[in-house]
């Protein structure tokens, strides 16, 4: 059956993920913003999450059925029981990530009960594909490799369609058994891409007042290889130029702050962190900012969700090419790509884009343009609702 046909005859959309609001997670925002963007286009959506029966909101039209027992045994017996309930045609679109379906990532059953089912439609979309194993890794990371790389075999040869939020995870799926194509569809980002002017504004007003101020933001969690790159070029930047003050953004940014500020002292007063924030607030801090530096050990790609707020944000943004990063990113035009995951590489990426600040304004709409053509909940809806077609990802 066509997948127009298919919504000819009234399919309606079932998304199980192991996380949704009010659960905190990159997956739980994406399943929200998908549900609700299929709801808004007149689709009958369902949300099946593991959890208790609250009085939490939901998006409109969008009915989410708690699971207590989670996607265990007992769950999916439920889930199943349910799901025969509801009439019509069904497209399960399973948002998977190993670790989120429970069992300690090695949920054997449920992957068994996907592979199984063969009254629906069954799409996937791999977040993440497995745990990586490897001679040098303890045995119980191995066996817990092992285990997901069959869990993802499994519904792999049963899926009707396969996505992927990045190419880094075609390596991991090319291999048979599949029946179909793997899709690269990245995840949009999960903060607004438009705040008021007027919030902009009075962020920017409490990060500094002085109108000459440059402003240099960072969003991330602060882990440890990517805040080595950020000591290194974070420092260099602030005493190139006095006017230049640093904002990080983000859980765990207080705790850079204070390890930057007490390794260079000198830099005492430049360095604001924020800590989390609300998405509305979050998006109106970044954007308050004149340039983002967003490095990765291995590459910007569109599994880095800090990246993707920036661009849709429209902001000139500095990060590096790596091996994760997809091909589409290099000739992008659309942020300053500093060739590898260097401090020497990216700060040089990072003064060229400061020392020329007449070109921030052509470079934020290029990003703005950029992450609407390819990563936008727009675009990913029109894919899911083949309106338009996702990038086919090659063999390898």
């Amino acid at each position: 059956m066509s997948e127009r046909h298919a919504d000819a005859l009234g399919v309606s959309w079932h998304l199980l993920t192991g996380e949704f609001p009010p659960q905190p997670g990159g997956v739980s925002d994406y399943t929200w913003q998908v549900a609700e963007g299929l709801a808004r286009a007149g689709c009958t959506v369902h949300v099946w999450a593991p959890g208790e029966s609250r009085d939490s909101q939901a998006p409109e039209g969008v009915t989410v059925h708690w699971l207590p027992e989670g996607f265990g045994v007992r769950g999916l017996r439920r889930l199943e029981r349910e799901l025969e309930r509801l009439p019509g045609p069904k497209r399960l679109v399973v948002q998977y990530v190993p670790h989120a379906f429970g069992y300690k990532a090695m949920n054997v059953p449920f992957a068994l009960w996907l592979a199984r089912r063969r009254e629906d439609e069954m799409w996937m979309f791999f977040h993440e594909v497995c745990f990586p194993w490897g001679w040098k890794l303890p045995w119980r990371h191995n066996v817990l490799g092992a285990v997901t790389r069959v869990m993802a075999a499994l519904t792999l040869a049963r899926a009707d369609r396969v996505f992927v939020s990045t190419l880094w995870w075609n390596r991991l799926l090319h291999s048979p058994p599949r029946r179909v194509p793997i899709e690269w569809l990245p995840v949009p980002s999960n903060l607004p891409t438009r705040p008021p002017a007027s919030a902009v504004e009075s962020r920017r007003a409490s990060l500094h007042p002085s109108p000459e101020a440059v402003l240099i933001g960072h969003l991330g969690t602060y882990g440890e290889l990517i805040t080595g790159l950020l000591e290194e070029v974070l420092p260099a930047l602030l005493r190139k130029d006095a006017r230049r003050r640093v904002v990080l953004a983000g859980r765990g940014s207080a705790r850079f702050a204070e390890q930057l500020t007490r390794h260079h002292p000198e830099l005492a007063g430049r360095v604001q962190a924020l800590g989390g924030l609300p998405g509305d607030e979050l998006a109106a801090a970044l954007k308050a900012c004149d340039v983002l530096v967003q490095p990765f050990p291995d590459g910007i790609s569109t599994r880095r969700g800090s990246a993707m707020a920036g661009l849709g944000l429209g902001m000139p943004l500095v990060s590096n090419a790596g091996p994760a990063t997809e091909p589409p990113w290099r000739d992008s035009g659309a942020l300053a790509l500093a060739p590898e995951a260097t401090s020497a590489a990216v700060l040089e990426a990072a003064e060229a884009l400061l020392s020329e600040p007449e070109s921030w304004p052509a470079l934020g709409r290029r990003a703005a343009e950029f992450y609407m053509e390819n990563f936008s909940l727009a675009h990913t809806l029109d894919v899911l609702q083949d309106r338009v077609r996702a990038r086919v990802v090659e063999d390898t």
